[in-house]
């Protein structure tokens, strides 16, 4: 079975979703309203306590196991620290006639980091009930997923889901791709290439880049958009190498790492993730590679730790928020997710993922149920905000328009870097904000509704 139903996080404890569950209940039935047939017990008699809420079922479909293991941790962390804050405030408000306050229930099921895998979780997590699906660490894995939750829902009406993406970033999943039922909440590929853009294009002693991704639908697409928008904006930039590697297999970057060097390139342009980037920057600090490494996700899981004082200045990460996002809304919202997993190893930490739970509770007490066709044309209208973040849904592709920042590579404490990564002594100088409507991009979505 790929299902994980009672696993903890790995990291403290297998208690972790049996405490949050419990609270979400007695929260519940705290707040729900006693019936008239409550009101009143006959003497004699000892009244029955009120049923515990029917939970809101939520599937997170990741990878829990294998090369990117490490990945859906983190994101299952995330989720289920959004989802604590909405259950501590008594679930989600429904109204009497759809069961009342309900609070939201997280499963975990492993894709492996395979696709069919993860169809085959998907069909276990709607055999369970789920109502919402959770994924994001693969477009590929996401596009197959949107596939089977259309047809799915074409065929069985009565158990429709809907799908929540807080990562899977290629471009084609809100435009050729495009669904009713998907909606995505991180910036795509070129939206975030284009905010590196904006730090590339003011560092004039670039004058030659080397382009390395995995190869797969998003590492293609950031390799695409990176040609595309260099061109456009730095003519005078050089493309020495073009290069995709098998996603997930490559343990030795070596090779890879030589080739950037003796290419005399100044900077590597990269969309890896997880142990495909950290392995990369690793191995180029071991061949003696000085050049700058614009990435998508250089400032977490590993990364920084193992490019070490080599990076300073030189790794820059375009992301939806970093730590070091100045402000005391954002600081305290750092802050309060380290005291709940203080753990260096457990330091990822990322809003846009707050934000998507914060957006699903909204949009189910708007439709005033859990109906998917109901919860999605309220989620095409979601605007939240949360610790001076926020963002709202593009009805038109269901593209979540939020700013973003790039942030540089820096020792902490130095100027601008309160916060370190992962306890490794090195975080991220914000050094540009994009607003939101500044970072938008057009589409060539045309949206089916039902």
């Amino acid at each position: 079975m790929n299902k994980l139903r009672s696993v903890g996080l790995k990291t403290g404890a297998a208690a972790l979703r049996q405490p949050v569950l419990a609270l979400a209940a007695a929260l519940v039935c705290a707040v729900a309203p006693l019936s008239a047939s409550h009101a009143q017990t006959a003497p004699g008699t000892t009244a029955a306590a009120p049923a515990p809420a029917k939970p809101v079922k939520v599937a997170l479909i990741e990878s829990l196991s294998g090369a990117f293991a490490n990945t859906g941790e983190a994101v299952y962390r995330n989720v289920y620290w959004a989802m604590e804050r909405v259950n501590a405030r008594g679930g989600v408000q429904l109204p009497a006639s759809s069961g009342g306050p309900r609070p939201l229930a997280l499963e975990r099921y492993d894709s492996k980091g395979q696709n069919e895998e993860a169809l085959s979780a998907l069909r276990a997590a709607i055999d369970d009930g789920a109502q919402v699906i959770l994924q994001g660490n693969s477009s590929a894995t996401a596009a197959v997923l949107i596939e089977a939750i259309n047809k799915h829902n074409e065929r069985e009406p009565n158990k429709r889901v809907i799908f929540l993406n807080y990562s899977a970033v290629d471009p084609i999943l809100t435009n050729e791709k495009c669904s009713f039922w998907h909606f995505r909440f991180d910036a795509h590929a070129d939206m975030r290439m284009a905010a590196l853009m904006e730090v590339m294009r003011e560092d004039k002693g670039i004058k030659s880049v080397y382009l390395i991704g995995q190869d797969y639908s998003f590492g293609q697409a950031v390799l695409r958009e990176a040609k595309k928008q260099l061109a456009a904006q730095r003519p005078d930039v050089a493309v020495v190498g073009d290069e995709l590697h098998p996603i997930g297999r490559v343990k030795d970057f070596a090779p890879y790492a030589v080739k950037i060097k003796t290419s005399g390139a100044q900077a590597v342009v990269t969309g890896n993730w997880g142990n495909d980037l950290t392995l990369l920057v690793k191995a180029a600090r071991e061949v003696g590679y000085e050049g700058s490494f614009y990435t998508f996700y250089g400032n977490a899981l590993g990364a920084p730790a193992a490019i070490g004082d080599a990076g300073i200045g030189k790794v820059v990460a375009v992301a939806d928020w970093l730590p070091n996002v100045p402000g005391a809304q954002s600081e305290a919202f750092y802050q309060s997710f380290r005291t709940r997993f203080p753990k260096p190893q457990d330091d990822y930490v990322h809003m846009r993922m707050q934000l998507m739970v914060e957006a699903l509770a909204q949009s189910i007490e708007r439709a005033g149920s859990t109906d998917a066709v109901a919860v999605a044309r309220q989620m095409e209208n979601a605007n939240v905000q949360l610790s001076g973040q926020g963002g709202s849904m593009r009805a038109a592709d269901h593209q979540f328009q939020q700013a973003l920042v790039v942030g540089v590579m820096d020792k902490k404490g130095a100027p601008g870097v309160k916060f370190d990564v992962e306890g490794s002594g090195y975080g991220f100088r914000v050094v540009r904000q994009i607003s939101a409507a500044k970072a938008q991009q057009p589409h060539s979505c045309t949206m089916q509704r039902p």
